[in-house]
């Protein structure tokens, strides 16, 4: 049943790229050129997620613990660091050059066309690399629970 969930709101999510059109990079591309071709249409999209998004937890957390599971699981760490800002940093700059950000990307890597494929393949490298970095200077990760 899980499973079955999960493709639903996978789907649900992936129509919803669709039918916004932040499938299409130029779309997005042109959220950002704010002296050219600006389309505000991203910043509707984004704020009609954060009011779902914001209803809904109001509505989970009322329920005192998860369906599947016997606690919510949040995360802890408050503190803003040199990690979480240059990862944003690097997804942001990653989004503004493609016109892709991970979520609107999977819904359009079947089409065929080569910029969503490399901007896939970038987006794993870039993971890879980072993994291997903190790795390397961290001992610590992956973090204990």
């Amino acid at each position: 049943m899980r499973i079955v969930l999960a493709f639903a709101f996978g789907l649900l999510f992936g129509c919803g790229i669709l039918i916004s059109g932040m499938a299409n990079p130029a779309k997005v591309l042109n959220f950002f050129d704010l002296a050219g071709t600006w389309d505000p249409s991203l910043a509707f999209v984004m704020g009609g997620a954060l009011a779902v998004t914001a209803i809904g937890y109001q509505l989970v957390f009322r329920m005192g613990q998860p369906l599947r599971a016997p606690s919510f699981s949040l995360p802890s760490k408050q503190e803003l660091d040199v990690r979480l800002l240059g990862g944003s940093a690097v997804f942001g700059v990653g989004w503004g050059l493609s016109g892709f950000c991970p979520g609107g990307l999977i819904p359009v890597l079947g089409i065929g066309m080569g910029a969503p494929l490399l901007t896939a393949v970038s987006i794993v490298a870039g993971i890879l690399a980072a993994r291997t970095a903190i790795r390397v200077t961290d001992n610590s990760y992956p973090a204990k629970a």
